[in-house]
């Protein structure tokens, strides 16, 4: 996948001087050793100029590692540390950081005690005197081994925050009728670093119009028809896809300005599909699947949901409605006694045809069934249908809320082997407690109806991305296990 972070983590030891610098030497050598031999050379430079004891030797890493292409920096107390010297460093480097500490040897206490478990709490007390932000583990101090493990963890938080720091979100048109909830203020968007562009659907269509008869068109279409195969059911419509693909392909380009990394929040309807004459969720499909996310209905913290999972995934993600409860008939049917679910722990998750075909078990090419009851078909045209393939995923969204307070969820869960008898890009979703989370965090906390789905567990990291650009904690829900009360949850049932 492309439009996405390349990392280099910048690995510096520290050593308060009086400690043995040895120490941290010898540990900094083990470290990259362990982390070598299980995850390959390729993310992570060792600073070999100094051990950092001084501000002098702050400076003297900094330069090293910004000649190095290091984007992200790990500080690693060999010892107890130089509190100061070693927040300096990470106050000035401009990239996410993490702070990690090594364990000590019960066969030499004596001149090979490092005390860096006392040195972390130091650190910590400096990075928030200074207000600087850092990813700390759950348990940062550990052996060679161990710490490699934790620098391995911070690396979807680290592309997260980078490519958020390197992100531009392009909409296209104001949110359709009736859709308030997918409306939310954008100053927390700049807030965490990501710029915003929004343009006129109009800006759209005379953009898509001067495309008509590029001579890309043929190939695009080649490629669509070879993804969709036998279920090619409306050949008649790709070329119009194909010129609509590249008119965003040409607006990322010529749009995204100093910015590396983009996301697309684009129109779907009311008009759209009579003026263009197609519906664009295919689309949308193709290009997420690439790199780029694209949103339905012009939902901005949506697509920005969706590149957020993207870069913690390294995959594709899709955007979903947590559209209608399961029925107690396909329940009993197809569910109950086979898995451990209630009932409520069940949901179908639906869009009309955004899901990238990687991600469906079958996929066709249809015509939008909901905006067919009021147009014409041959309008409704460019959906992608077809059941989301079963296996475990992360149900999540990120949010402004109208009085402009980010806010966030997390739920793993997992798309179950049942048919879901319906139409559209659709799964049967099980997520444990769901039924409380629906209403406790969802309802509750006043989230949309649409939400991010990662196709795998990814809930530890992106708890900490949520963490590091500012979400209260407060302020993020999960699905909170059976037993455990939520604080509007009636203690009576």
């Amino acid at each position: 996948m492309n439009n996405m972070p390349e990392l280099k983590i910048g690995v510096v030891a520290v050593s308060r001087d009086c400690f043995p610098e040895s120490l941290s030497v010898s540990r900094r050598e083990a470290l990259m050793k362990a982390y070598k031999e299980k995850y390959g050379e390729e993310h992570i430079y060792e600073c070999p100029i100094c051990i950092v004891e001084s501000e002098i030797h702050m400076v003297q890493a900094l330069e090293d590692i910004k000649k190095a292409g290091c984007n992200a920096l790990v500080v690693y107390l060999g010892n107890f540390g130089p509190e100061i010297s070693e927040t300096l460093l990470a106050k000035h480097f401009d990239g996410p950081k993490m702070f990690v500490a090594a364990e000590e040897s019960g066969n030499n206490l004596i001149q090979g005690r490092g005390d860096a478990y006392c040195g972390m709490l130091n650190a910590s007390y400096n990075l928030k005197l200074r207000n600087i932000k850092a990813y700390i583990p759950e348990y940062p101090v550990g052996t060679a081994e161990e710490c490699a493990d934790m620098i391995h963890e911070f690396e979807p938080i680290a592309r997260a925050v980078i490519g958020l720091n390197n992100l531009k979100i392009i909409s296209f048109g104001p949110r359709p009728l009736n859709f308030l909830a997918c409306n939310a203020p954008i100053q927390q968007l700049y807030n965490i670093g990501v710029e915003i562009e929004e343009n006129s659907e109009l800006d759209l269509f005379e953009a898509y119009n001067k495309h008509a008869g590029d001579e890309r068109i043929p190939a695009i279409v080649k490629e669509m028809e070879e993804e969709l195969g036998a279920g090619n059911k409306k050949p008649e419509i790709l070329s119009k896809l194909a010129q609509y693909e590249l008119t965003l392909k040409d607006w990322v380009e010529e749009h995204r300005g100093y910015r590396k990394y983009v996301a697309i929040a684009g129109k779907c309807w009311p008009a759209f599909q009579t003026q263009f004459g197609f519906v664009p969720c295919y689309v949308n499909s193709r290009l997420t699947a690439q790199g780029i996310p694209v949103s339905c209905e012009v939902d901005i913290y949506g697509a920005l949901s969706e590149f957020i999972g993207t870069v913690v995934s390294e995959d594709t993600v899709t955007l979903l409605d947590i559209n209608n409860s399961v029925p107690a008939d396909l329940y009993e049917e197809d569910i109950k006694g086979k898995f451990d679910y209630t009932l409520k722990d069940t949901f179908m998750g639906f869009h009309c045809g955004n899901t990238a075909s990687s991600k469906l078990s079958f996929c066709e090419m249809k015509y939008q069934m909901i905006m067919a009851r009021s147009l014409p078909i041959e309008v409704t045209q460019g959906t992608l249908e077809g059941d989301i393939k079963p296996g475990d995923i992360t149900f999540f969204r990120l949010q402004s809320t109208s009085d402009n307070v980010l806010r966030a969820y997390i739920a793993h869960g997992e798309v179950l082997p049942v048919a879901t008898r319906s139409f559209g890009a659709i799964g049967i979703f099980a997520i444990p407690e769901m039924g409380r989370f629906y209403r406790h965090v969802l309802i509750e906390k006043n989230f949309p109806h649409h939400g991010a789905v990662a196709f795998g567990h990814y809930g530890k990291a992106l708890y900490e991305v949520f963490k590091y650009i500012g979400v209260p904690v407060d302020e993020i829900g999960y699905n909170q296990p059976k037993g455990v009360r939520y604080p509007t949850e009636n203690p009576w049932g």
